[in-house]
């Protein structure tokens, strides 16, 4: 009789995720910082070129003029907030299937996966909220001029000395506009993907390592179709000051369909997609490597972190 396989203990799955969410984060974050300078430029004026022309050209004059570092600013803060992160996001996906079956072995259909993805977003939205926060601040101070905080700790300082908690706190409600659909997307699109590319005959476990690394680039190429406009308000309002959106996300999406069109939602896309898949599936592959070797065996559930992490972050 075959030996059965040793269970997973939760801490290794936690490691696992975690490990694979710090990677991911430093090898994604220089486009993420391209991101958000494009989603927060002002507008140009009458004849003059905007600050950045596009995604390729916003990376370069970063690396001219502030060096390798300029693309890694406000890194700590999603570091930080990715493995708690993590836990947060299986626990309301568990409890999203959970709430829908009358049985543990109820199968659910894809619109009952993405109701339950979306329960995994407002669970996640605490924590991402004041890491997003502090994250676009650093992103943006420099090539806004302005050098106000000299790193992670100094600007959650200096948020709360000015702000208090609430601080912290300013655009949940489009951090849950963004993370709610997009994450329902991101489950329902790997569930559909994992198991298009099983076998017939076969089960979902037995899919190879590449196989579920391209359902989950894909699936974060899908996620992020749906996150990219409520991002874009978001990366706008959370780095505004004080008192210039007095309405919420309704003045800024008012402002910039009043002065940029409705393309302007888009900001940034072509950086998103280039971080979500193709250019890191080596990455992911790399993390999962990594963290096998940490771990003597990579857990099932750290290896689906590593591929959602890619697409959230």
């Amino acid at each position: 009789m075959a030996d059965q396989p040793k269970p997973i203990s939760p801490l290794k799955n936690l490691l696992a995720g975690g490990f694979g969410g710090v990677c991911l984060v430093f090898v994604g974050h220089p486009l993420d910082t391209v991101k958000v300078r494009l989603q927060t430029q002002p507008p140009s004026l009458p004849g003059q070129p905007p600050m950045y022309s596009g995604t390729i050209d916003c990376f370069r004059k970063t690396l001219i003029r502030e060096g390798i570092t300029g693309l890694y600013r406000g890194m700590a803060a999603p570091i930080i907030g990715v493995t708690p992160m993590f836990a947060v996001c299986f626990f309301g996906f568990g409890l999203g299937k959970k709430l829908q079956q009358k049985s543990p072995e109820d199968i659910l259909n894809y619109p009952q996966l993405f109701a339950a993805g979306m329960l995994s977003g407002v669970f996640t939205t605490g924590i991402m909220t004041p890491g997003e926060r502090i994250k676009c601040l650093l992103q943006i101070q420099a090539s806004s001029g302005e050098t106000k905080y000299s790193g992670t700790l100094d600007c959650a300082k200096k948020l709360y000395q000015e702000f208090g908690i609430r601080g912290f706190y300013k655009g949940t409600v489009l951090t849950l506009m963004r993370d709610v659909p997009a994450s329902g997307m991101y489950f329902m699109t790997y569930e559909w993907l994992k198991n298009l590319f099983t076998p017939e005959g076969k089960s979902v476990s037995d899919l190879s390592v590449p196989r579920i690394l391209v359902a989950g680039g894909f699936a974060g190429i899908f996620n992020w179709a749906v996150a990219i406009p409520p991002d874009v308000l978001k990366s706008r309002f959370q780095t505004a000051p004080p008192g210039k959106y007095p309405n919420g996300f309704r003045d800024v999406l008012r402002e910039l369909i009043r002065d940029e069109g409705v393309a302007s939602l888009y900001k940034g896309f072509n950086a998103v997609m280039i971080r979500a898949f193709p250019a890191n599936a080596g990455a992911l592959l790399r993390a999962a490597f990594v963290a096998s070797c940490f771990l003597g065996a990579l857990p099932p559930v750290g290896l689906w972190a590593v591929c959602f992490v890619r697409a959230m972050v």
